[in-house]
């Protein structure tokens, strides 16, 4: 039997990758409440982060992966905090302890952009 294992209405057709896309957007929206300002900032899911600096040496660095990363708004573009998929899937087992870690980012991240701490972004920051 060929074909799609369920129609495209009901989540199990769901990518993995736009599963943790409403993620972010979930931990945004959240955010957003209490930071309306949130919403001239683009969030961006990249699967995995770019390997910096050239030649082999500074791709291969003992350095820790990031699960997030921020762009500051410049030249007439938006600020950006983009999350890196598969370090967070990696470090995580289920859906509820992905949804976290994603808000942990994106807090983090937010926390940068704006120049406050993560528990000034989010207040229950950190707590499990």
């Amino acid at each position: 039997m060929r074909g799609p294992i369920a129609p495209p209405q009901v989540p199990l057709a769901a990518s993995r990758a736009e599963v943790f896309a409403d993620l972010v957007q979930d931990s945004v929206d959240r955010l957003e409440r209490r930071w309306p300002q949130l919403a001239d900032i683009d969030f961006l899911v990249l699967e995995v982060p770019p390997l910096q600096g050239r030649g082999e040496r500074a791709a291969w660095s003992d350095e820790a992966v990031p699960l997030g990363g921020t762009v500051p708004a410049r030249d007439g573009r938006r600020a950006r905090v983009v999350v890196y998929r598969r370090p967070v899937e990696i470090r995580t087992k289920g859906r509820d302890e992905r949804a976290a870690l994603v808000h942990e980012v994106v807090v983090e991240q937010v926390a940068e952009l704006l120049g406050l701490t993560p528990e000034t972004v989010d207040p229950r920051y950190g707590e499990d």
